[in-house]
């Protein structure tokens, strides 16, 4: 069933992130920084342990606005991002996106995303995506 997407509509998503994920996302970019893959390395940082790439923690927007909210044939248009906390490895975390403000004579809409983790309920990671989508984003 496909979410209502309207003004104001929100939509979740529960996920978390393996060490084998932060070793994928580090060899597909090149990003081999020690902080995320060395935990001797992160022990001598003020987190004190391995830290997950900030972009991969944020390629949850790219998954859930393209496969669930508004889904398939989602086309990206822009997005902005603030890394305010750290995020983990096998850490349960969850993302709340809101419908901000929609233009449907262009298909468009601005769509804020939040990621939480779900123990504290702290914001690791927030932003506002615009996406055009002819179908679900219309007069």
């Amino acid at each position: 069933m496909t979410p209502h997407f309207t003004l104001n509509a929100t939509h979740t998503h529960a996920f978390r992130f393996s060490q084998a994920d932060v070793a994928d996302f580090a060899r597909v970019t090149g990003d081999n920084n020690p902080l995320h893959l060395d935990p001797d390395f992160a022990a001598q940082t003020p987190f004190k342990r391995p830290i997950i790439h900030g972009m991969l923690g944020a390629s949850i927007f790219t998954k859930v606005l393209g496969t669930e909210f508004p889904g398939y044939g989602s086309v990206y248009m822009g997005q902005t991002l603030e890394f305010l906390r750290p995020m983990f490895v096998d850490t349960d975390y969850e993302a709340t996106f809101t419908v901000q403000s929609i233009n449907p004579a262009k298909h468009t809409a601005e769509i804020l995303g939040e990621l939480r983790d779900k123990q504290t309920g702290k914001i690791t990671t927030r932003g506002v995506a615009t996406l055009m989508h002819r179908e679900k984003i219309n007069i």
